[in-house]
């Protein structure tokens, strides 16, 4: 069997968000996959986004049982990913923003286009990045412990502590993607040309994302940086929730750092500083 596409869509909304129902249909997709696929693409049907990030309303409106019990269903269901037995990429067409960019990271490899063109022009360069913190968040699905492993783990501590974000230049010379396909319109051949010359090796699969700071080739880079930058992080809630989950994943392991980041997201929506900003998101939205 070929290499199987798997396409998000959420059909009459203008980008794909992760909300429960997006979650629960991936998860009745990734059960369904054949075992003995060559290997599966994660795409976007958004011709806009790959996938704009978690549900905002969810954050903000559900309680905290709800928001725990959501963000452990995004926890399984992109672990599902990691047990996948052959290679996995995520073509990446557009914004990969916060949950987005966290589910992308959960597969093997991050293949990525450049910006649409529009009237023949290049278009607008697109953001990459976990911007939880702008909003007085954390990242909920392990982007504390994944980003650090794809880029410089200094760079990758702070940007997540202060939600900064990357246009597509910058995560290309960061070394965020994998390979780049040459136009969106040979992106999911590119992605799929990856995979394949990743068929032939053993895949030996943990539960655990090929690419975080727990990996051997990665836990020592990952705690230098962390005390270079630590103490010039921003003396926010959320910064400190950051710094918590990659400690906790250098010192207690994957599920332990994932769990440190949903308990910290639940406490944080609730302090005056996550409240203003989701306000002025829905007001300006």
């Amino acid at each position: 069997m070929g290499v199987i596409v798997v396409r998000l869509e959420q059909p009459g909304k203008p980008v794909v968000v992760l909300d429960h129902d997006l979650i629960l249909r991936l998860e009745a997709t990734l059960k369904a996959l054949p075992k003995d696929a060559a290997g599966m693409v994660l795409a976007s049907a958004s011709e806009r986004v790959f996938v704009a990030g978690a549900d905002l309303k969810t954050i903000s409106e559900w309680d905290d049982r709800q928001l725990d019990a959501y963000l452990a269903l995004g926890e399984r269901v992109f672990g599902m990913i990691a047990w996948l037995p052959y290679p996995t990429a995520a073509a990446i067409n557009g914004a990969a923003l916060g949950g987005g960019l966290e589910l992308a990271m959960h597969c093997d490899g991050l293949i990525a286009s450049p910006p649409a063109l529009r009237d023949g022009q290049p278009g607008k360069p697109y953001p990459v990045g976990l911007p939880e913190a702008g909003l007085g968040l954390c990242p909920g699905w392990g982007g504390t412990n994944l980003l650090p492993a794809r880029i410089d783990p200094a760079e990758a501590i702070k940007k997540t502590a202060t939600g900064q974000t990357m246009l597509f230049p910058d995560a290309e010379k960061a070394g965020l993607f994998d390979r780049i396909a040459p136009s969106q319109d040979q992106l999911i051949a590119t992605a799929m040309n990856w995979v394949v010359e990743r068929r032939g090796r053993k895949w030996e699969r943990t539960g655990e994302p090929l690419k975080w700071n727990g990996r051997p080739d990665c836990a020592a880079k990952v705690l230098t940086a962390l005390d270079q930058v630590a103490i010039d992080l921003p003396k926010t809630d959320a910064a400190k929730a950051v710094n918590e989950a990659v400690n906790v994943g250098l010192t207690r392991g994957w599920k332990a750092a994932v769990e440190s980041e949903r308990k910290s997201l639940v406490k944080l929506r609730h302090t005056p500083a996550a409240k203003t900003a989701l306000a002025a998101f829905f007001a300006k939205k």
